[in-house]
């Protein structure tokens, strides 16, 4: 694995998690009744968001009976940033280099009462 990251070279690493996640952003954002919730000028590979009316644990769930991974980030353990944006549980999904637009568009496909807007 450190052979193939190296291959790969850290900057192109970083470039492509941060092309993968904006897209994913910009699928989710498409889609009615999803919240993109990711905030900052320079955003990482993990993107969160929510589903109207879904709570965060049945998306994970359902996603992960389609063979999609992803985790939940729960207010307890983000008391200083969800309950002042008045943020419940969220969807985490963690974009790698290796990931594929096949494999962020499964996900979206995935989620539970996704319309595109």
């Amino acid at each position: 694995a450190v052979d193939y990251a190296l291959s790969w070279g850290i900057d192109a690493i970083e470039a492509r998690v941060t092309e993968l996640a904006e897209h994913l952003r910009t699928l989710l954002s498409n889609l009615d009744g999803v919240q993109v919730h990711d905030q900052g000028d320079r955003r990482c590979g993990i993107v969160t968001f929510t589903v109207d009316g879904v709570p965060a644990q049945q998306v994970q769930r359902q996603l992960s009976a389609r063979s999609v991974n992803v985790s939940v980030s729960l207010v307890a353990y983000a008391r200083l940033d969800l309950p002042a944006r008045g943020l419940p549980d969220l969807v985490r999904a963690s974009v790698h280099y290796y990931n594929t637009h096949d494999e962020l568009n499964r996900l979206v496909e995935s989620l539970p009462s996704a319309v595109p807007k």
